[in-house]
């Protein structure tokens, strides 16, 4: 029940780390280390510690029972790491269309809804369709000043009064034990709240409530989950770089990144249950790592996600003979739940024939493991994680080992990995547009922007 990196084709010559850079590894890793540790002995980073906090489960489980049975939907009100992180807990550890089955299939649990942007046609069309008297909101901001959650927020309040409704019976909010808007707003409504800690930022809070407590309203077995990212959190933190699986990733993209040009980190797992599990990756890296160093410089590659087999007639072409700057990380997957077996017929049609006597799972396998050698005969270098199964605790390991990762990476850029300054200018410029209060210097450097030219327009 645990995972594997396997980077041999990372390793490759031509197009792979040389070994002198690998050689010296072990020496960057440690000073990566020192750094990241340090971070969490002062306490400014606590999510490698999510995998044992007793208080965090403690407040889902109460709450998921307090409710247990009361409503058919969950709705999430959220973005970014709110809402990436618990869609990707959905599609991979509740049954394929989970949304789709009847109550019986799901065992009673209710269907789960992501909100993770303001199109209102989008918003318009499941309040039409929801039963609001048995549905529960989670409103996620760790400031309660996210404005598209709080814009979402407001609309539900108002249908719920509207509805007759009381605030408190249908949402519940997961912010800051203390700090922003959501926490005060929590006990002027008598609305349940749920903790976010401090040092754990959005992009890395999956393992909090902000996950954990849809994942168990939906029946996830949250324990499962956390088990498993605490186990690897303690793999990850040996001081052995070639026992650390972590750290070895994050080497192993750092250096193809800043020393032979691969500028893009594809992630592709082999599995329609991991689908959204590589667009969360995604924000996690490119959020983290996409950074400007004090001298100005900006690092960072950029991920890009694809799915096996199902981007092999669509992005691989690209990774075979396209410009040679892409790693790619594959995740590939033991044990299915089910398998089907693909049956006879047509023996005489060659192109069909050779399939029958094998199956789903094992023609899926062999896809991936023959575009990774494939890319390794190109030149094009590549690794593998291997999981047992798809099951929450392989899911929690998954989760904590590319979060390590990341944070292992950021140290080896020498950048802050748990800030985000380059997204402020455009939120300034939105309040300023708004009309919020205290964005006046904003709104004058909105005003002196250069202004629309019809030449460049058709």
């Amino acid at each position: 029940m645990t995972l594997r990196l396997d980077f041999s084709n990372m390793m490759i010559s031509p197009g792979g780390i040389d070994q002198t850079s690998w050689a010296s590894a072990p020496q960057k890793f440690a000073d990566a280390k020192r750094g990241l540790d340090q971070l969490r002995t002062t306490g400014s980073v606590g999510f490698v510690d999510l995998g044992g906090d007793k208080e965090l489960l403690r407040q889902v489980e109460k709450y998921a029972e307090s409710v247990r049975g009361k409503f058919d939907d969950v709705v999430i009100l959220g973005i970014g790491g709110s809402a990436l992180g618990p869609i990707a807990l959905r599609t991979a550890l509740r049954p394929s269309g989970w949304n789709m089955l009847d109550a019986e299939t799901r065992g009673g649990f209710p269907r789960l809804h992501v909100l993770d942007n303001v199109d209102p046609e989008t918003i318009a069309a499941l309040l039409a369709r929801l039963r609001l008297e048995r549905t529960v909101f989670i409103v996620t901001s760790k400031s309660g000043g996210t404005a598209e959650t709080m814009a979402q927020f407001l609309i539900v309040h108002d249908q719920l009064g509207a509805a007759g409704l009381d605030v408190s019976d249908h949402t519940v909010f997961v912010t800051d034990p203390k700090q922003g808007a959501l926490r005060p707003l929590a006990e002027r409504l008598k609305v349940p709240a749920l903790d976010i800690p401090p040092n754990v930022g959005g992009r890395f809070s999956v393992l909090t409530p902000v996950g954990t407590l849809p994942a168990a309203l939906i029946g996830i077995d949250v324990k499962s989950l956390l088990a498993g990212a605490a186990e690897m959190a303690g793999r990850c933190d040996t001081s052995d770089f070639r026992t650390n699986p972590a750290g070895v990733y994050g080497m192993l993209q750092w250096l193809a990144d800043t020393q032979l040009q691969k500028t893009i980190a594809v992630f592709m797992p082999y599995s329609d249950a991991l689908r959204d599990f590589a667009a969360w990756f995604v924000q996690l890296w490119a959020e983290s790592l996409g950074k400007k160093k004090k001298d100005g410089t900006s690092v960072g590659s950029t991920p890009l996600a694809a799915l096996g087999a199902t981007d092999q007639h669509a992005q691989v072409q690209l990774f075979m003979e396209g410009p040679a700057n892409k790693t790619i990380t594959f995740v590939a997957v033991k044990e299915r739940t089910v398998d089907v077996a693909i049956p006879a017929g047509f023996p005489e049609v060659k192109e069909l024939g050779y399939l029958t006597g094998h199956s789903l799972a094992e023609l899926i396998d062999v896809e991936q493991r023959a575009t990774a050698g494939a890319l390794a005969k190109r030149g094009r270098p590549n690794m593998t994680i291997h999981l047992d199964r798809i099951d929450a605790n392989h899911v929690g390991q998954l989760m904590m080992f590319l979060e390590i990762a990341t944070a292992y990476a950021g140290q080896l850029y020498g950048i802050d990995a748990f800030d985000q300054p380059g997204v402020e200018l455009g939120k300034q410029f939105a309040y300023a547009l708004l009309g919020r209060p205290g964005a006046d210097a904003a709104k004058k450097e909105w005003e002196a922007l250069p202004k629309p030219d019809p030449r460049w327009s058709v």
